[in-house]
């Protein structure tokens, strides 16, 4: 059995699992002479056989771990193979990723690695087992995963790798195995951004550059989930299409009154066009200075990119804005063709205003228009700007009987609406928030 360190594409880097089992076997020995041989040194042989047996069930504790968080059964080790698979990121995996299948060099690079990874994915234990005296492998050979999976890490993203996991289990060579990777890299992509919607920016401590990590917990609603505000929604949907299809789309920014579904609407499209190669970073405002290092991370990648911006304002005092400015538009560096960045906001004009911009401050400005054009200058750079005003009575009303009527709730209309208005007097006003808010709280009450 090769070692996990001949490796050339696939590096070992989910929790090391094949470095891992290569180190047990090799430290307990392929022919395990040590604990056969009658000698002086029986007891350092004794302490040596007691470290694999640790060893070896620290390795199925942690497979039992990691399947347990993302919702494995069957085979757990084939499963967690797959999973370094799946999320491993080279240059074959990422080549499969843009075009298929891929010929020359690194085509035979991964062949190599392909036909030690088949040794891997086969291998069933049994010689550490006998040899060590122990009996786990049973526990994770054909595991029978819990009902309740609302703690899963992401249920898609175990159906796809369980499915891939029994498709490179039935191949009988290693140009099959490989075939059944290409094809998974070139539907589904490789890595995080293949497998996942939704990520966030994180700094690690000790390191110097941003990472860009997964959100795997994602409200599941789409565009006709959200009642209302049709041009609103038709506008926002053209514009990502647009985006999509690589024809030329604006830096989009929803601003307007509060909780009108600004945010939900960009939740909305990434749930709606995710199949079609569409992904979203979320920033905030402390991380405008990693920006460029955002970008330079995913502009070679085969997606197309969201930068969303939530709650985006300033007050006339801070100077982030200006930053950002550069970024979106007017730095030396073209933004990449599968990057836009969306916004939402209470404010139109997203950097607080006041009558002294015009008036001069006191007399104080001497050149006022500049003052004004430089606030403005910010949002100008949103080439597509979507209005969502609070619902006058009727649209409310229309929102309300819309939610319950999705929601299930039996109750005559006239008193529901007349409730719902006495709720949105002592909640913030009319809103689609305040809606369904209104409609959560007659199920709790229900239940």
């Amino acid at each position: 059995m090769h070692d996990a360190g001949e490796l050339i594409l696939f590096r070992d880097t989910e929790n090391g699992f094949l470095s891992r089992l290569a180190q047990l076997r090799a430290a307990c020995g392929a022919d395990v002479s040590f604990l056969q041989t009658k000698t002086d040194t029986q007891q350092k042989a004794r302490q040596l056989r007691l470290q694999c047996v640790s060893d070896y069930t620290a390795l199925i504790r942690d497979i039992l771990e990691t399947s347990e968080k993302r919702g494995f059964s069957g085979n757990l080790w084939q499963t967690c193979l797959t999973g370094i698979l799946v999320y491993n990121e080279n240059a074959y995996s990422r080549a499969c990723e843009i075009r298929g299948a891929v010929d020359g060099g690194i085509n035979q690079a991964a062949l190599h690695d392909v036909r030690i990874l088949m040794e891997y994915f086969r291998y069933d234990f049994t010689d550490v087992e006998e040899r060590l005296g122990v009996s786990l492998y049973s526990l994770i050979r054909d595991y029978v995963q819990t009902d309740d999976d609302r703690r899963l890490y992401s249920r898609r993203v175990r159906d796809r790798i369980q499915t891939l996991s029994g498709r490179l289990s039935a191949a009988e060579t290693p140009e099959e195995f490989k075939s059944d990777l290409d094809s998974f890299y070139h539907d589904f992509g490789c890595g995080k951004f293949g497998l996942h919607k939704a990520f966030r920016v994180i700094h690690r401590e000790g390191e110097t550059q941003c990472q860009i990590v997964p959100i795997t917990n994602i409200a599941h609603i789409r565009l006709d989930d959200l009642v209302g505000y049709e041009i609103q929604k038709k506008k926002l949907r053209e514009n990502t299409e647009a985006f999509l299809e690589g024809r030329q789309a604006n830096n989009c920014l929803l601003f307007g009154d509060a909780g009108t579904g600004k945010s939900s609407s960009i939740r909305a499209i990434l749930n709606e066009y995710y199949d079609r190669g569409l992904r979203i970073i979320e920033v905030y405002r402390h991380q405008f200075k990693d920006l460029v290092d955002i970008i330079a991370q995913i502009k070679n990648r085969n997606y197309r990119f969201i930068i969303y911006m939530d709650d985006l304002s300033f007050e006339e005092n801070e100077t982030d804005y200006k930053y950002l400015k550069a970024v979106i538009e007017g730095g030396m560096e073209k933004r990449p063709d599968n990057v836009l960045i969306y916004a939402t906001s209470n404010r139109r004009h997203l950097v607080r205003e006041t009558y002294g911009d015009k008036e001069g401050d006191i007399r104080q400005d001497m050149h006022t228009s500049d003052t004004v054009q430089e606030k403005l200058s910010l949002s100008l750079r949103f080439g597509v700007t979507i209005y969502f005003g609070a619902p006058v009575k009727t649209e409310y009303d229309g929102i309300v009987l819309g939610l319950a009527r999705r929601a299930g709730i039996d109750m005559p209309q006239d008193e529901l609406l007349r409730r719902a208005g006495s709720w949105e007097l002592s909640h913030g006003g009319r809103s689609g928030r305040c809606a369904q808010q209104f409609i959560d709280y007659l199920l709790s009450a229900e239940e």
